[in-house]
């Protein structure tokens, strides 16, 4: 389910935040909404340089998506309990290889964008206003159900971050929690690190 759908969500919380002074929840969705056409600009100027090389879409990654994740509190709930147990070199491990694994998910769905519409839906923020749920839903063409995508953030002094993002009611954190998991009981940490670290060599060489 999460290959193309990638696509819608990556445009979507592609965030080039600024430093924030306050914690304003609108201005999380303010930001996403205003950075999806960034992005939709610079797919659309760079488009035949990306047909030609395909790699050029990774310094976009990079330059506009990466700083405004926060992969290690990612990590740390996608491991859970074995984030507790792995000590400080497997932490940094998992945590940049993890990072690499979804740099390469977001850049491939974003060489599949094909026009989908994105919707943006009043977000959820509570009494505590440096954390929101940014809720967004994709409209595909020949679907008659759009998709929802939601993203959860958090505030921090140098502005909003992204945590965790649910497509159609499913966590990527929890996701790949369960998978990780399963993985651990079988080979360990350092068995599941070794994994993502071949896996990620492997679609570095285009395999």
């Amino acid at each position: 389910m999460w290959g193309k759908l990638w696509t819608g969500a990556l445009l979507a919380l592609a965030l080039a935040v600024a430093p924030a002074q306050a914690q304003d929840p609108q201005e999380a969705q303010q930001l996403v909404q205003q950075t999806a056409e960034k992005v939709l600009d610079r797919l659309q100027q760079d488009q035949e340089r990306l047909k030609a090389n395909p790699d050029l879409i990774y310094p976009l990654v990079e330059d506009i998506v990466l700083p405004h994740f926060d992969f290690a509190r990612m990590s740390q709930w996608v491991l859970g309990k074995h984030w507790r147990a792995a000590d400080a070199g497997q932490r940094e491990r998992f945590t940049n290889e993890f990072r690499d694994l979804l740099v390469r998910t977001y850049a491939k769905a974003l060489l599949e964008y094909t026009d989908q519409t994105i919707e943006y839906l009043p977000l959820l923020a509570g009494d505590n206003t440096d954390r929101v749920v940014v809720r967004t839903q994709i409209v595909q063409q020949g679907s008659a159900y759009p998709i929802p995508i939601n993203y959860n953030m958090y505030h921090r002094k140098d502005g909003w971050k992204v945590y965790d993002i649910s497509v159609d009611g499913v966590s990527l954190v929890s996701n790949y929690r369960t998978s990780f998991a399963s993985e651990i009981r079988t080979g360990g940490i350092d068995d599941l690190i070794a994994k993502l670290e071949s896996r990620n060599k492997r679609g570095a060489q285009g395999g």
